[in-house]
């Protein structure tokens, strides 16, 4: 029976903080493994601490004085994994220039920790069957079998019975690993714990930086506990080094913990809106613009190929239509005509180039060669209005905000520099 005291004296030894029943329950299995050469599968969320309990498991059983190395299978590409963890002969493949021993073999007498044993590939894990079973594997290459004395520890962040369903892990491996599960609860399911890690951080930062550490009042704390946290440990190890950073004073309520804590329950230490160098958030804001214009002018564009289909087809642009289709010039300097000055003027200007008037005798396939012809010229008009408009966006905004800068640039969603670029690009008279 593992007691209370022997589960605090290896949470001192190896720096594990914390008092939640499932922390220590976890512990406690991991001692009681140890002394055995039994494969330990660990299972937990990313970033909850899940090689620390492999360094527990080596360092308390009899293999504590062999070799221990730790290898993260998802970072190892296909390719290269077969002879990282089994070796390769010389020439058996390219730039193969000489042999090497794989880290089975180097390990032999030791123990292994594979993570993120869900990302192997389906061709190593046959080879990791061998050795868990039989203690042999072949290097790549060769076909002489080798001994090794190997204790393995696995872990990983996925639900492998699915990967199992899905045809991606082999279902014999699996049992084979989980001889001795053990789990690593999450942050969000540890309580104080938080409080106490919490504490943790912003001491160590405040001993390296020789600063007053930050302290939660008891309002904070609770929002502390009550937020997810689906990065873990290293998520709260980033919130509080933020804070102790960026806050100058060191008693935090809930409203200044508030604005570390992202609302969308990221990973990221804070908020979208409060982080991002100026120069990326301009460009972001400047392409959303562009993409608005553009949209705005293919719109105008459709409306405008209405308009000229309808006029054809009632022969000729009258009054109505013109009315109909108010909206597209709006911004066009010449207002449109009322029905009045309309009968009194031919002088109006519209923005767009209708063909004339055609002889009824006249043949149709001449008016409609003249037609299409005027609307593509409309069109290349048309193509070189983006600065245009851009420019008159400004120019509202400017007016709007009594040409004060700051404003204007909030107002467009960009940089006020970038705001006094264009200004100097379009020649824009303040």
């Amino acid at each position: 029976m593992i007691t209370d005291s022997e589960i605090q004296s290896v949470k001192q030894r190896f720096g594990i903080i914390g008092n939640s029943p499932l922390l220590n329950h976890a512990i406690q299995v991991a001692i009681q493994a140890s002394p055995t050469d039994m494969t330990v599968l660990i299972t937990g969320e990313s970033g909850s601490g899940k090689e620390s309990f492999s360094k527990i498991i080596h360092s308390l059983s009899l293999r504590k004085h062999g070799k221990f190395i730790a290898i993260n299978c998802g970072a190892i590409p296909e390719g290269t994994i077969d002879s990282e963890l089994f070796g390769h002969e010389k020439g058996s493949f390219t730039g193969a220039h000489e042999a090497r021993k794989g880290y089975f073999e180097v390990t032999d007498g030791g123990s292994i920790f594979l993570d993120e044993i869900g990302e192997m590939p389906l061709g190593t894990q046959a080879r990791l069957l061998r050795v868990l079973e039989n203690g042999e594997f072949i290097k790549v290459g060769s076909s002489k079998v080798q001994k090794t004395n190997v204790r393995v520890i696995t872990a990983t962040n996925v639900k492998l019975l699915k990967a199992v369903e899905k045809g991606k892990f082999r279902e014999d491996l699996y049992y084979r690993l989980n001889t001795v599960p053990i789990y690593v609860p999450p942050l969000r399911e540890r309580g104080d714990d938080m409080v106490l890690l919490f504490r943790k951080f912003t001491s160590d930062f405040s001993e390296k930086y020789h600063v007053k550490p930050i302290s939660l009042d008891a309002d904070a704390q609770s929002l502390l506990k009550r937020y997810p946290f689906p990065g873990n440990i290293r998520q709260l190890k980033n919130l509080a080094e933020q804070i102790s950073l960026l806050e100058e004073s060191r008693d935090v309520d809930a409203q200044t913990l508030s604005k570390y804590l992202p609302t969308d329950n990221s990973r990221l230490p804070m908020a979208l809106g409060h982080q991002g160098s100026k120069s990326e958030s301009s460009d972001f804001s400047e392409r959303d613009l562009l993409y608005k214009v553009l949209f705005d002018m293919k719109k105008d564009m459709n409306e405008l190929k209405k308009l000229v289909l309808e006029s054809y087809q009632s022969g000729g642009l009258n009054q109505s239509i013109i009315q109909k289709h108010q909206g597209l010039f709006e911004d066009m300097e010449s207002s449109i005509p009322t029905n009045e000055s309309a009968e009194s003027s031919s002088n109006y200007s519209v923005p767009l180039v209708i063909a004339p008037q055609k002889n009824p005798h006249d043949q149709e396939e001449d008016y409609e060669d003249e037609a299409i012809e005027d609307i593509y010229h409309e069109e290349d008009d048309n193509s070189l209005s983006l600065e245009r408009k851009e420019k008159e966006m400004i120019l509202k905004a400017l007016r709007k905000h009594n040409n004060k800068r700051k404003y204007a640039a909030s107002d467009l969603g960009i940089s006020e520099r970038t705001l006094y670029r264009k200004i100097k690009q379009y020649e824009i008279d303040q």
